[in-house]
């Protein structure tokens, strides 16, 4: 596999993640309570983004193999309690 390749698969798989922080945040902010952030918003896709890795990169040590329903399951309660977190949810 060449370095090409190698950078097509890596983007691929961080697609969901990203994609995932993006959409929370947004929606976050769109539908939540004005002025509950913690942070910037660009912290908060970071923070979520970074969360959303580490869960993709653990079902893939679990299952070996990167695509799992249960992974993508796992990326999405992660990324959401996340949010959550730093929106402050619980008060």
């Amino acid at each position: 596999m060449g370095p090409l390749d190698i950078f097509n698969h890596t983007l691929n798989f961080m697609a969901p993640a990203a994609a995932v922080a993006l959409l929370l945040v947004l929606c976050g902010r769109l539908f939540g309570a004005k002025g509950t952030a913690a942070m910037a918003g660009w912290r908060q896709v970071a923070v979520v983004f970074v969360v959303g890795l580490v869960v993709l990169g653990g079902g893939l040590l679990v299952w070996g193999r990167d695509g799992k329903m249960l992974t993508y399951a796992a990326l999405v309660v992660g990324c959401a309690t996340t949010q959550w977190v730093l929106l402050r949810g619980w008060r």
